[in-house]
């Protein structure tokens, strides 16, 4: 029936993994929970971690080395015994006791892929001043209906329900190592014209870091898109940073946001690491890191 899959590294997924159980259980399905650790380096966190052995029909495996994101996923997969995947990042928490249930209820349906989508808790304060969390309830906290109107724009990978053999199929093309691949996964279904529904069963997200690492992990996302697209990895797709890169390429103006970064980049970063970052300067800044690392062959 259900394969509940979470990849981890460095951090402690117990609360997450007992609550999944206590709900798959109560829905009285055949289920397994596999998490699998990225050879993590906080040995407190897998000390902690590997009481979850102790639940039927877990399993809590730590990795010789580190394989990254995709590649763990798709270990994940093939050592699963049913067809149906629900991917879960670990730092997620589930808002609803009926998460499972929510999902399950779905699967007659003639989609083949469900996400759930991303939630933020509004009244914590720290989302003012910190970027990814800003950034998050903007661009990620969206209604399911909305999220239809154009279903392969926001992809979020962190809270989703898909076949087996088709994850498998998609998800071993993505060879590379890099930040931002649900974007790639996202154009993926997209090009195979896979049908996608997103409904309203959301996780907290909660592993947000700080300013600084969130725009170098911009940055390495960024890099993905132009990778995505020089490779010819995919025939089509709905994100809208790359779009905009596309018609100001192809009207010349990409030369002009490529010296608007080199004179700005640093002025943008000092705003995006305040305690009052701006998402409209994170779009552009986005944009013309962009063109400069196009115009001037810099390693994607």
């Amino acid at each position: 029936m259900l394969s509940i899959l979470i990849p981890t590294y460095n951090y402690n997924i117990e609360a997450l993994v007992v609550e999944l159980h206590h709900q798959a259980s109560a829905c009285n399905i055949d289920f397994e929970i596999i998490c699998y650790d990225d050879c993590s380096t906080n040995q407190e966190i897998v000390a902690a971690n590997k009481s979850i052995n102790s639940l039927q029909n877990t399993t809590y495996k730590i990795l010789e080395s580190n394989i990254g994101r995709s590649a763990i996923r798709n270990l994940l997969a093939k050592d699963t015994r049913y067809d149906l995947l629900l991917f879960l990042d670990a730092d997620v928490i589930l808002k609803s006791n009926n998460f499972i249930h929510n999902y399950i209820s779905d699967i007659d349906s003639n989609y083949k892929v469900f996400f759930g989508g991303f939630i933020y808790d509004k009244t914590e304060t720290y989302l003012q001043t910190n970027l990814r969390g800003k950034y998050g309830l903007k661009y990620e906290q969206v209604d399911a209906e909305k999220r239809n109107l154009s279903p392969y724009r926001l992809i979020i990978s962190a809270n989703f329900l898909v076949e087996k053999k088709l994850f498998i199929k998609l998800n071993s093309r993505i060879t590379e190592n890099r930040y931002g691949l649900d974007n790639v996964f996202g154009a993926l279904l997209k090009t195979n014209n896979i049908d996608v529904l997103h409904i309203n069963n959301g996780v907290y997200h909660k592993g947000l870091e700080d300013n600084i690492s969130f725009i170098d992990k911009s940055e390495q996302a960024t890099k993905t898109l132009l990778w995505m697209l020089k490779q010819g990895e995919i025939d089509k797709h709905s994100n809208n940073l790359l779009k905009v890169f596309q018609l100001f390429k192809s009207i010349k103006i990409n030369f002009i946001l490529n010296c608007f970064y080199k004179i700005f980049c640093e002025v943008m970063k000092k705003n995006l690491t305040s305690n009052c970052p701006n998402l409209y300067i994170l779009q552009l800044y986005k944009l013309s890191y962009m063109c400069y690392i196009d115009i001037n062959n810099k390693h994607v």
